[in-house]
This record gives C-alpha cells, structure tokens and sequence, in this order.
C-alpha cells in the first residue's frame, strides 16, 4: 500500500553510537528506508550532538545491504554543488545504488549564522538552489566536460570522473510544500517530490498541481515518485497515545490537523490509507527520540505487516 520509512533529525543528539544503533534496527525490522537532516543544530539553543551527513551516509552505505538512505534535505548553502555531487555519486556507488539525494535551498538562520554561511533572502536563496540543481543535474548526466556560468556557480570543462555506475546518478528528491517555485523544481530535476506535514487534501491539491507542471515540460506524472516527511505519535493504545501527545501540550486530534500521524496501529494505518489515496507512496515518519527502540520495534511489528500487505 505505502512504503514506511524513518527519518531522523541529526542536530538532536545524533552521534556514532546513536546512528549505528537506530540503521541496525531500521535495517532488520524491515523499514523501506533512513533518512536524515544536515544541520550543525536547531534554530533554537541547547546545542547537541550533531554528526555530520556525508560522513554518517558513507557509514550507512557500507554498513547496510537493502534499506534506501539520503539526506532529508542537504543544502545548497553548504557546500558547492560539484562537492555535492561527487560525494553523492561515490556514496551512491558504495552502495549498490541505494541513495535518494535530497536537495534544498537551506532555511535555518541560526546555524547560517553562527558557522559563516550566506543563506540569502528567499527568492536569491531560490535563484542560487537553481542554479545548484542545475550543476548537480548536469554532473550526473553529462559524459563530456562543460561549462556553466551563474550569477552564484561556475564550473570550466566540468566532468564527474568515475561516472556513476547508476546512469544518472543517485536519484535527486526536492522535498517542500511551496505552490510555485518548490513544484516547479521538482517538475524540471526531480525524480521524487516530498511534501512535509500535509492533510491528505491538500498533499492531493499540491500532487496535481505537480502532475500540471511535470506536462508543461514535457514530462509524465509517472516520472516523479510522491513522499511525505511527518512526525508519528504512536502507542499500543489509546491512553498510551494521549500520554504521548499530551507532552506536546496537544490533543491527539490537534496534532492530527497539523499533519501529523497519530494512534494505535489501527488508527496509524487507517491514516496512511488516506494520504496513500491522496497520492503519496512513501512517508518518512520523523522519530525524535533517538534512545526510543522499544516503540521502533513495536511500530515495526504491529504496522509494517499491514501496509505491506504480509
């Protein structure tokens, strides 16, 4: 029915013991995949263990043999797009051609600030993730060197060497819920759109806005695979449930009308059939309690047979 993966937000404590322990687990309880943030921290003190992305994918690559993994999203503020793609490209191949790169223009003003990054007002901060994309798009397909001059990049008899065992490279997934331009990138360079905290109406409003840019460049809607990002409150039953959302100061109805997942494994599974109708085919639920394996392990075993169909 839909594809379940994990998402994990790296600024939040994230360190080696912590990461070898959470892509074990997702591995072996037979989620489809492990995604993760690239921030040096939160856009709010305390600062915590924050292990770094490509550091911790090429880890993952060796380390693990069938769950897809990527970045949820690595920003374009942080490094230039050639440094990208050449580290995309060589996790890719480490291993076997399970990397999904997400891509993004970067948002988080703190850690811009305090690490000496340009984030840029909006609509440059947009031009430049553009720009990006098309460097990045180019080194991955392109068998001959060439030459791209921007207003942010440019590159002279550029050429990814080795190429990619993946013709293309690592699939790029652009992930946001913005109307126009968000949807518009994806329509030109994505192979995956992934929407964050929607209602299923509306993820079905913005999937065929999608569908309409996608035509305009003359492409298929089948082109582009559909996920979500989006929190889960999950219990064994319904009072363990309003415990759990009630730390958040909320209802468990409340955060459901925020686009977050909530219930039992019933309630969970009835609430992924919807936004599957809606048009998503994966979502990528953030746990943010990085010790909690327990709950992994139980949401493993009490969902995962029923959206799988096992």
């Amino acid at each position: 029915m839909i594809k379940i993966s994990i998402m994990i937000e790296g600024q939040n404590g994230l360190n080696w013991s912590r990461w070898q322990r959470i892509a074990r687990a997702v591995e072996d309880l037979g989620f489809a995949g492990l995604f993760r943030s690239d921030h040096y921290t939160n856009a709010n003190p305390p600062d915590l263990d924050s292990l770094e992305l490509w550091v911790s994918l090429t880890w993952l690559a060796d380390h693990t043999r069938r769950i897809n993994f990527g970045p949820m999203v690595t920003p374009i503020s942080f490094r230039h797009p050639t440094l990208t793609a050449r580290m995309a490209s060589a996790v890719d191949d480490l291993s076997g051609g399970r990397l999904v790169l997400g891509l993004g223009a970067g948002w988080q003003e703190r850690e811009h600030s305090h690490y000496g990054w340009d984030l840029l007002p909006p609509r440059q901060r947009f031009d430049r993730f553009e720009e990006g994309l098309e460097v990045i798009t180019r080194l991955l397909n392109s068998d001959q060197p060439f030459d791209y001059s921007g207003s942010y990049f440019q590159v002279k008899e550029a050429i990814l060497l080795p190429r990619p065992t993946r013709t293309g490279g690592p699939p790029i997934l652009i992930g946001g819920n913005g109307s126009r331009r968000t949807l518009e990138l994806a329509a030109r360079y994505a192979s995956e759109w992934n929407a964050i905290y929607l209602l299923p109406d509306r993820y079905r409003e913005l999937n065929d806005r999608l569908n309409q840019a996608l035509i305009a460049h003359g492409r298929v809607p089948a082109d582009i695979k559909r996920s979500m990002m989006t929190n889960l409150v999950f219990g064994k039953s319904t009072q363990e449930v309003q415990e759990r959302a009630g730390r958040s100061g909320s209802s468990p109805q409340d955060l459901r009308n925020r686009g977050i997942v909530v219930g039992t494994s019933s309630e969970v599974v009835d609430q992924l059939g919807l936004l599957a109708q809606a048009g998503a085919q994966q979502v990528m639920f953030q746990w943010l309690n990085l010790d909690d394996m327990d709950n992994l392990e139980l949401f493993a075993s009490q969902v995962l047979p029923q959206v799988r169909g096992d």
